[in-house]
């Protein structure tokens, strides 16, 4: 499942570089299976469970910059996720949860 959601954020990365080369979108590496070592030190390091896939920075709509979660067509934020998107609206960011790359491109496209 994992990979299916990472081919979908490589493809919408991609293509929003080639698009919009001027606003810088980034990942936040918080998935994946590590070994307990690695695990502890990136938990020191600040990795917080349930933040976004990625982050853009680009204001719009009133909002600074705009989170990203990619999911499957049957994938579930886990309640990390939800208390993170939660979070970020009440800050004044966008969060969306995006599942294709049509519906990224139409989002980013707004």
């Amino acid at each position: 499942m994992r990979h299916i959601e990472s081919r979908i954020q490589s493809t919408c990365v991609r293509w929003h570089r080639l698009q919009y080369p001027h606003i810088t979108i980034f990942a936040i590496p918080n998935g994946g299976r590590r070994g307990k070592v690695e695990a502890l030190i990136m938990k020191g390091e600040g990795v917080l469970a349930g933040v976004a896939d990625v982050f853009i920075m680009h204001p719009r709509n009133g909002r600074h910059g705009i989170f990203v979660e990619f999911k499957t067509d049957k994938g579930r934020q886990t309640p990390e996720q939800k208390a993170f998107e939660i979070d970020s609206e009440r800050l004044g960011y966008e969060y969306h949860v995006v599942r294709s790359f049509d519906t990224f491109k139409t989002l980013i496209e707004l």
